[in-house]
């Protein structure tokens, strides 16, 4: 029984660091899409905006 325990408790520690190091890459920018925006400018949205046309009418 007291296994049980130990491997919790080593569990929940493993849980948090995983938490903590995610909370500092979302903080430090790891995530941030700096790519997207400066190429969506070339991305062709009028295809979908005459699909939508054509199915209303």
């Amino acid at each position: 029984m007291s296994v049980i325990y130990v491997l919790l408790a080593i569990s929940i520690f493993v849980a948090v660091l995983f938490f903590i190091a995610f909370i500092v890459s979302v903080k430090s920018g790891q995530y941030d899409d700096s790519y997207t925006p400066s190429v969506r400018m070339l991305f062709e949205d009028e295809l979908v905006k005459s699909t939508k046309d054509e199915k209303s009418s």
